[in-house]
């Protein structure tokens, strides 16, 4: 298993709120060597990777749950956007009816109930994958200063379910960034998505863990899934 590591300072100097997502798509396009012509991405969101891509494609279909993200998500002629459940059967069922050159999943796999299940199903589409997944090491000064077991499966987890699946490669990086304030952390948390909405901590605490917080960073994990 390969690990690398990344570092950005002062992430609320960023236009958006989800720097490392878009480091990661920045990552996951430049796994491809060659431009494919039909896509699929998995959890699409506002459509963050389908304004990365670089080359002239023939279609991108984006896939995502949300419809408030699906309306944000780019459209043309050449771009569809699908309200879809990778969790659901059902979604992968409709998709087997296309043809896709490749897949990408950006940052949004973390959240599946059977990951197992969603990867069986990738794996039918019979195309190749690009797949980042945030995993358990995420956060995981602040989870273990609040005392909060992470939401998320561990790399080596994710590790040994893809290789039931894929003949692919399998790497983790690790980000981190840098913050001016414990209170600009914790905004961006609120802010950029990746904790999942979730809402552990009364008043009380939340203010004891932005009191007491030893670094002025958080850490990401993600696990890269690429086809060789």
């Amino acid at each position: 298993m390969k690990i690398s590591s990344e570092f950005s300072k002062h992430a609320l100097e960023y236009d958006k709120y989800n720097v490392i997502q878009n480091r990661v798509i920045k990552k996951l396009l430049s796994l491809v060597d060659n431009k494919p012509r039909t896509i699929l991405d998995l959890g699409c969101g506002n459509g963050s990777l389908c304004k990365a891509i670089d080359w002239d494609y023939e279609h991108f279909t984006g896939v995502d749950f949300a419809p408030g993200m699906l309306e944000l998500h780019p459209k043309s002629n050449k771009v569809e956007s699908i309200y879809g459940d990778f969790n659901d059967k059902t979604l992968f069922d409709n998709l087997l009816t296309y043809n896709y050159d490749y897949i990408f999943s950006a940052s949004a796999l973390q959240w599946a109930e059977n990951l197992s299940l969603v990867f069986e199903n990738i794996k039918k589409l019979n195309a190749p994958i690009a797949l980042a997944i945030f995993t358990s090491n995420t956060f995981k000064i602040l989870n273990e200063t609040a005392s909060i077991n992470s939401l998320l499966r561990s790399a080596d987890e994710v590790n040994e379910l893809q290789k039931k699946y894929f003949n692919a490669e399998f790497e983790v990086v690790k980000y981190k960034l840098e913050f001016e304030s414990t209170r600009d952390m914790f905004r961006y948390i609120k802010k950029s998505g990746v904790s999942g909405s979730r809402k552990v901590l009364n008043y009380k605490e939340s203010k004891k863990l932005l009191n007491e917080y030893p670094v002025n960073y958080l850490e990401f994990e993600v696990a890269f899934i690429y086809s060789i």
